[in-house]
């Protein structure tokens, strides 16, 4: 999924400025990185919130169209308003194709409901983490990690190694020697409690 996100030069900084951008239906930001000057921007808000709902626009490289000219950039921070849900500031990062990335990227969880301990033991799949840091180039960069728990049996779970990735990606995580546990097969009894207690990060 390609996500193009278009944006204008900010040239007045401040929180009175910021204020006002927000009162007119824009939303103030910055993009920085790969050994450039910091730029001040603003996005229209409502162009904003309709990508920023997309899962991928949190774990993707996206496309910043700035005054025409475009650039690779992954979303770094933002802000949003405590009550009314709206975005009140945004970071992006500029990525470069040739140094590697660091991004979390969500675990999509699928065939669950064939799951030996599930099918036949009756027990629960305790989701222990839903995403994970990986390191890659920006074109290896995948938007979501495939699980596959068909196999899974009643008290058994899921570690990051046993995780099929794409070339070129690896878990941060697994790289410093930290085996953790995705997901688990838990009596319904204990339920997500029982699986992560029994389940401990490696």
């Amino acid at each position: 999924m390609s996500i193009e996100i278009n944006a204008v030069k900010r040239d007045l900084k401040g929180t009175g400025a910021s204020r006002r951008l927000r009162r007119a239906g824009t939303v103030p930001g910055v993009v920085y990185g790969a050994g450039k000057e910091a730029v001040t921007l603003e996005i229209n808000a409502k162009e904003l919130f309709l990508e920023f709902r997309h899962e991928a626009f949190h774990a993707s490289v996206l496309t910043l169209n700035l005054d025409g000219k475009k650039e690779s950039v992954l979303l770094r921070d933002f802000q949003m308003h405590p009550v009314r849900n709206t975005i009140q500031h945004i970071d992006f990062q500029r990525v470069s194709a040739t140094e590697k990335i660091h991004v979390k990227v969500p675990f999509h969880f699928i065939n669950a409901d064939i799951a030996p301990g599930v099918k036949v033991g009756g027990g629960i799949v305790a989701h222990i983490l839903t995403e994970a840091d990986v390191s890659c180039l920006a074109k290896d960069l995948p938007e979501f990690i495939e699980i596959d728990l068909a196999g899974l049996e009643m008290g058994n779970s899921v570690h990051l190694s046993q995780i099929k990735l794409p070339k070129g990606v690896e878990f941060v995580q697994l790289a410093h020697g930290t085996d953790a546990a995705v997901a688990a097969i838990a009596k319904t009894r204990g339920g997500v409690a029982d699986a992560a207690e029994e389940t401990p990060a490696a």
